[in-house]
């Protein structure tokens, strides 16, 4: 009985767990050579392969006719969405850290959040206090992810994972990325969160004309993946040998990435917000950043700043302050919805009534 009620609790650290291993797989199979570009493609393309049969099987009943506009419609947000987002999430990780990329990610909800207010799919009460706190929590976000990116500080030695030695020369080559290459990521980075904030919000017009959640992604990764494979020839050209794939790390990576972390977590997150709700599943985001940095520090030999630390801490504060302020305006909403009906029940029996006694005065 304890295990039954626990299970969406266990579900989203699973999935917060997958999600840190993408950052920290891909970093590393970057790193060792492998190209971004190419990344994405073989990423994709598992992605396409993993999620058809599923949409196939379980999506046979939906029959929803796809005319060429709406496929146009689709390519479109693939290609905005998914493919730029995701090659220049890989370039930017290539210039900073896994740490930072998982960081980053907090301010996906906020970003989302001011796009939404600026295209006015949402609204902000300021005299309510969850209006404020969207605002504040937005802020705060994009604050920490600027403090994170800009601002170092003293490094923080973990449970002496590295020694003396490996600090300084760790802390050189970060001194050496931070003048130059941290920015372009960072700046970079914060553009591919932004590009997947937007690919949410359109994901809303795009499900009003096709319903079919499970067919629209499998859709949308395949198109993603031709996208992604005509960039990639487009900027690659002669590097014939980055498109081979052996029985090592990169393989593993794109592996993980495409069938694990597009396949598990899609199914693992819409049962845990049918479960628990949206904001449940959101608010576990933070454990990805800690579980990266943890991991980054033992394996990779990683240096976590104090500036760095700094950042994270407001990136979550802020991000729980959105979702606080989206909860509490959601419950408003139910409980005014719930009167409305109320009302309207109350109004429907007055209304019999008056009917009924009309028609006793008649008789």
């Amino acid at each position: 009985m304890i295990l039954e009620s626990n299970k969406p609790y266990i579900a989203m650290l699973f999935v917060q767990i997958i999600y840190a291993g993408m950052a920290l797989f891909s970093k590393v199979a970057i790193d060792k050579g492998m190209n971004p570009y190419v990344f994405v493609v073989y990423r994709q393309a598992f992605a396409t392969l993993a999620l058809a049969p599923f949409a196939f099987l379980f999506e046979r009943k939906k029959c929803v006719p796809l005319s060429y506009g709406l496929m146009w419609k689709i390519f479109l947000v693939s290609f905005f969405g998914l493919t730029l987002s995701l090659n220049l999430y890989y370039i930017a990780i290539n210039y900073t850290s896994a740490t930072f990329a998982a960081a980053t990610t907090n301010t996906i909800p906020a970003i989302t959040f001011a796009l939404a207010v600026i295209l006015r799919i949402e609204s902000v009460s300021i005299k309510q206090r969850y209006g404020v706190a969207k605002v504040i929590g937005a802020i705060l976000c994009v604050s920490g992810a600027l403090v994170f990116a800009f601002v170092k500080g003293p490094p923080i030695k973990f449970m002496n994972s590295y020694s003396a030695t490996q600090s300084e020369n760790l802390s050189s080559s970060m001194k050496c990325c931070s003048k130059g290459e941290w920015v372009k990521g960072s700046l970079i980075m914060l553009s591919a969160n932004t590009l997947w904030s937007l690919w949410l919000i359109m994901q809303v017009p795009v499900l009003k004309q096709y319903p079919a959640k499970l067919r629209l992604t499998t859709l949308q990764c395949f198109f993603s993946c031709i996208q992604s494979a005509v960039w990639a020839v487009a900027l690659e050209r002669s590097a014939s040998s980055s498109w081979k794939l052996g029985w090592d790390l990169h393989l593993l990576s794109v592996t993980y990435c495409g069938i694990v972390v597009t396949g598990i977590t899609y199914w693992l997150q819409v049962w845990a917000i049918e479960k628990k709700g949206p904001v449940f599943t959101a608010s576990f985001t933070p454990l990805a950043l800690l579980i990266t940095a943890v991991f980054s520090s033992l394996l990779w030999k990683e240096v976590l700043h104090l500036g760095s630390a700094c950042g994270a801490l407001l990136l979550v504060g802020g991000l729980y302050g959105v979702l606080w302020g989206k909860g509490k305006e959601g419950e408003k909403e139910v409980s005014e919805q719930n009167s409305d009906s109320k009302g309207e029940i109350v109004l429907d029996i007055l209304s019999q009534t008056s009917v009924a006694g009309q028609r006793e005065d008649e008789a």
